[in-house]
């Protein structure tokens, strides 16, 4: 039986015909925002004109490929693969495995299995030649984030990082200021943007790991794609995250950078502002919208590739943390150096040495959920720290550093001041004892 639900491609070309319809969108800029060519466009739209979203759905979803290999040869060759052909690359390993083997299986398709059992995974190689990149033509196509750490207050107050997000097509702007560039001075300001203008199509960030990451060892070993937090949330969105390389890749919002040391530096001065959230303040009310009037630029093409705005309950449910734990034998759930005892549960009882999803908001707080359930849990205090109370002890000393503890042992190991290694040659040439034969 073919699955009933349409995929988020699928819902994608959907809400992009849905705007075609209204006369929102012209067929042509359709095309570009699905990166379809304008003959494939044309064929969705007299699709969805005939019957809706559902009929972007293809006739054969849910159902096995008539000319699909059996399972057991599948894997065959997969075990063949694993014992015999580890290091080799599709090419090599599909050569051997008919040569030797007598295992004839087409390059693309051992390729795509090893990617999928984890045996195989595309290395990318830097291009050692770049040209200047031509902005993009909507609005929303793609937007830049970055942060600038600087004394933005001067001698008034400590050296802070303005997060910062600009739009390619226009040079819109948007900031606030925080302590570091962390993960969720990110998303704070990504849901401002969502906010106001709405879900954009690709964020372009650095190599920072709030934004992206290299793969750990077992994420290569099981071709699995790295996520940071703040990724598994633009993930959610629909968006799109773009690691540049350099720092002149993403020289757009590193020049706006300098122009806001100088200027908005002086601005605050003007104002005596010596915080942060007065600072932000001034931002939200005064800096932005100016900066925007007077640096802001039309898009090449009228259209806006914002996607609608989602609710507000949408996207409180988007900015957590998610982590996964295992539930010991006694239902509790160590997370952050916190014990989380479960509570008894009616249903959807998470069985022990299970796996459990632990998510943790912005404010502190933390649900737990097990297949998509949630769970009731109270926090209880760590075995250390009860025991402690409960004796009146004081707490433990710290265990003295690997330096003291060397100084110490080398102190008590020194000879005395009358140890015959002490003495000067004289008195070694002359025994103070003669042997009695």
């Amino acid at each position: 039986m073919g699955r009933t639900e349409l995929s988020s491609k699928e819902l994608s070309r959907a809400e992009v015909m849905a705007r075609v319809k209204a006369g929102n969108l012209r067929l042509g800029e359709a095309s570009e925002l699905l990166e379809l060519s304008y003959r494939q466009a044309k064929r969705i739209w007299a699709r969805y004109r005939g019957g809706g979203a559902k009929a972007l759905q293809h006739g054969n979803c849910g159902r096995r490929s008539n000319r699909a290999y059996a399972e057991e040869f599948r894997t065959t060759v997969l075990e063949q693969v694993r014992h015999r052909y580890e290091e080799f690359g599709p090419t090599l390993a599909a050569e051997h495995l008919a040569s030797d083997d007598g295992l004839a299986v087409p390059v693309e398709t051992l390729r795509r299995w090893m990617k999928q059992a984890g045996l195989w995974q595309r290395q990318r190689r830097r291009k050692p030649y770049r040209r200047r990149r031509e902005r993009k033509a909507h609005f929303g196509e793609l937007v830049q984030m970055d942060g600038s750490f600087h004394e933005w207050l001067e001698e008034r107050g400590p050296r802070g990082c303005l997060m910062h997000m600009v739009d390619d097509a226009t040079t819109t702007v948007l900031g606030r200021f925080s302590a570091e560039e962390t993960t969720w001075a990110a998303a704070g300001l990504l849901r401002r943007w969502i906010e106001q203008y709405g879900v954009p199509q690709a964020l372009y960030t650095d190599w920072k790991n709030v934004y992206v990451r290299p793969p750990n060892a077992q994420e290569r070993l099981r071709g699995e794609a790295a996520v940071t937090q703040f990724g598994r949330m633009c993930g959610k969105l629909g968006i799109r995250i773009i690691a540049a390389s350099s720092p002149q890749a993403k020289g757009r919002v590193e020049r706006v950078h300098g122009t806001h040391q100088d200027r908005l530096v002086k601005k605050l001065r003007l104002v005596e502002i010596d915080n942060y959230v007065a600072a932000n303040r001034y931002l939200e009310e005064h800096y932005i919208a100016e900066h925007n009037r007077r640096y802001a630029r039309a898009a090449a093409a009228e259209a806006d590739y914002h996607r609608r705005r989602p609710r507000a309950r949408q996207l409180d449910e988007v900015f957590w943390l998610e982590e996964e734990r295992v539930v010991s034998e006694d239902w509790v759930v160590r997370y952050k150096n916190r014990l989380l005892q479960l509570e008894r549960q009616s249903q959807h009882w998470a069985p022990s040495r299970s796996r459990v999803l632990v998510r943790e908001n912005e404010a502190g707080e933390i649900a737990i959920y097990y297949r998509g359930q949630h769970l009731a849990s109270r926090e209880v205090p760590l075995p250390s720290t009860a025991m402690s109370r409960g004796r009146g002890t004081a707490p433990s000393p710290a265990p003295p550093s690997p330096k003291a503890t060397f100084s110490t042992a080398r102190a008590q190991r020194s000879p005395s001041a009358h140890h015959p290694w002490r003495q000067g040659w004289q008195q070694m040439k002359t025994p103070a004892f003669s042997w009695a034969w």
